[in-house]
């Protein structure tokens, strides 16, 4: 164990460490080099990377006890692979003792061996990566084309896995890049927005106190349309809130009750609603006889935000229709408008976070749908939503618990 993990932290520390990792995490490496040593009955196998300063073994094939492991190094100028990347050229050696070229070469004798190959292994751009070499103190037959072939195409193999996992490196690093700045993007979002909900609420408050007084019709007037505006707003920084608290791992918060008054709160929220549009007309239906276990508030949050869909992209001239009812233990809530229908297309993306569909409209984050969804989730429910030319209809659905 003390040896695994020395070796370990060998390779961790190393220098050429992503260099070494991109050989030694390849799962086919192993069985390339004891079929190297089974086809040449050589019984020491290697792939180095090998520059003009350094020899670093990657990964080994050892039946001869050499003492070498990934990470690894020899003086490369002592090596023959070092001649290998200055010729960029294979080297076979059948027997060194009989070899002119070798025979009285300083390599053979300091390493103890007779018979040796090493291949160049190249990257796809052509540059040089390092050599899978092989050794042994006797004598083999090496020169056979077959095992040259394989050699060389197991090198070849060897280079081009360079290539993916160095894009996948890129990948990974832009990866955490791009999560990174997500993460600072969503932290923005979530101070941005804890920060707008106390001027929005002032705003509110302010106006709440001065519809009270005695004003003149235009006054009042422009009251009801600033109330309506600080509306939207805050129901604007709530999503994001949300929106942020969720990305950031809270997820949507829960207040649970049975208290019987989820009714009335979904009835003030149709009644604002008549307030901000009083052009519109919204009918509602609000039937619930029993109490139901939910967060009211956020169950009126989710209303909210499917109404003020609806009178976003409602036909104007149209009426919107609001039902909620319980029925064997469901409770169910719909918000129907007529107008243009949804592109199929879509459909699968409405609950997706920023998203506004195919007319983009000034107001609006495109996080209401995601909100509403995400409540439903966090309620064990359900958000539906069917489309065609006479209406579009969303339907929240949840055990009533």
């Amino acid at each position: 164990m003390t040896e695994r993990a020395t070796a370990a932290d060998k390779v961790r520390d190393h220098d050429f460490r992503d260099d070494i990792l991109a050989v030694a995490d390849n799962p086919a490496v192993p069985t390339m080099l004891e079929t190297v040593c089974l086809a040449t009955g050589l019984r020491f196998a290697a792939i180095a990377r090998v520059n003009d300063e350094r020899w670093i073994t990657c990964s080994v094939a050892d039946a001869l006890d050499f003492g070498l492991g990934p990470g690894d190094e020899l003086v490369v100028e002592s090596t023959l692979c070092h001649e290998v990347r200055q010729q960029q050229a294979e080297i076979v050696i059948n027997d060194a003792q009989c070899d002119d070229a070798y025979r009285d070469h300083r390599t053979p004798r300091l390493y103890g061996f007779r018979s040796y190959l090493s291949v160049p292994i190249l990257r796809p751009d052509g540059s040089f990566f390092g050599t899978l070499c092989a050794l042994d103190p006797e004598p083999n037959r090496l020169d056979d084309p077959r095992i040259l072939d394989m050699a060389r195409m197991f090198a070849r193999m060897v280079g081009d896995t360079l290539q993916v996992q160095d894009r996948l490196k890129e990948t990974q690093g832009e990866l955490a890049r791009e999560r990174r700045l997500a993460l600072v993007q969503e932290e923005f979002m979530a101070i941005l927005a804890h920060d707008l909900r106390n001027p929005v609420g002032a705003i509110g408050a302010g106006l709440r106190m001065l519809s009270r007084m005695d004003q003149d019709p235009p006054a009042t007037e422009l009251i009801v349309m600033m109330e309506a505006t600080v509306q939207r707003m805050a129901s604007l920084v709530n999503n994001l809130m949300d929106h942020a608290r969720n990305r950031l791992g809270g997820g949507i918060v829960l207040d649970r009750s049975r208290d019987g008054t989820l009714g009335n709160a979904l009835r003030l929220i149709v009644a604002e609603f008549r307030a901000i549009a009083p052009g519109r007309r919204i009918n509602a239906v609000i039937d619930i006889p029993h109490p139901v276990s939910c967060d009211r508030a956020r169950i009126a949050q989710l209303l909210s935000n499917l109404l003020g869909n609806a009178v976003a992209h409602g036909a104007e001239d149209r009426p919107i229709d609001v039902s909620a009812q319980v029925s064997d233990g469901i409770f169910r809530l719909h918000v129907a408008n007529e107008g243009k229908p949804i592109p199929p297309d879509q459909i699968p993306a409405l609950f997706a976070p920023f998203n506004k569909g195919s007319t983009p409209r000034r107001e609006g984050l495109g996080l209401g749908l995601y909100i509403a969804a995400e409540i439903a989730r966090a309620h064990g429910g359900s958000m539906a939503v069917s489309s065609d030319a006479a209406r579009t209809v969303f339907t929240f659905e949840m055990p009533c618990g």
